[in-house]
């Protein structure tokens, strides 16, 4: 039986901006509860098994601050060919970045974790191929100065619409997780514990993005 969205509460372990818009498309309430961990990858650690360990580390960790509740926690890694890029340290490692990633295709992997009142523990992993456009030099530099690479992997903001800097066109997977937080995997997850979306989280993502979904489906459907 599901359980009506007005009685779910979820405890986000992030402080990311981007991760709370996109909660809020699902009509479920939120408190805000930032974790810190360590998120070096470990000797060998693969990026599907970093993400993984990141999203649930963080999932514990707030876990441990508030018993009995339900709480969600999210870690996206960009990888381009075997390499992992995280957040940018400056302005000159944000051009790097971007300049590697210019004109080509890399991924980004989404994991969520969630952890309810009982302790029980779910992890949804989502994988998106990213084409970027092939922006100009001067658009690139510009925007590493403006400052927003800095709090992103990559380097990117994939919503930015000043510097675009996905080729939208040929983008075939879900918009929402490389912004950090895939909705329809996390809809999916609730749904196995028995709690519905207040909303249309599919037609909400899409309407808040601008983004024409084609994997929803799939996903909702446990498929991929």
């Amino acid at each position: 039986m599901a359980i009506p969205s007005r009685t779910v509460r979820l405890v986000l372990a992030s402080a990311s901006p981007r991760r709370r818009e996109l909660l809020a498309l699902t009509g479920w309430a939120i408190t805000v509860h930032p974790t810190a961990i360590d998120e070096r990858p470990r000797p060998g650690e693969a990026p599907a098994e970093l993400v993984r360990r990141l999203a649930l580390d963080k999932a514990r960790a707030a876990h441990a601050d508030h018993p009995g509740s339900l709480v969600l926690a999210a870690d996206t890694i960009v990888v381009d060919g075997e390499r992992i890029l995280g957040k940018p340290q400056d302005v000159e490692e944000a051009r790097a970045m971007l300049l590697a990633l210019r004109g080509r295709s890399h991924r980004v992997l989404t994991a969520l974790a969630l952890v309810d009142s009982d302790g029980r523990e779910q992890l949804e992993l989502c994988e998106t191929m990213v084409p970027m456009r092939a922006y100009s030099l001067e658009a690139m530099a510009a925007y590493a100065a403006s400052g927003d690479p800095l709090d992103k992997a990559g380097g990117y903001a994939i919503q930015h619409a000043g510097f675009q800097p996905v080729e939208l066109e040929r983008l075939a997977g879900c918009y929402a997780s490389v912004m950090g937080l895939p909705l329809c995997h996390l809809t999916r997850a609730m749904r196995g514990w028995g709690y519905e979306p207040a909303q249309d989280v599919p037609g909400a993502c899409q309407r808040f993005t601008g983004y024409d979904c084609p994997v929803y489906g799939p996903i909702l459907r446990g498929e991929r």
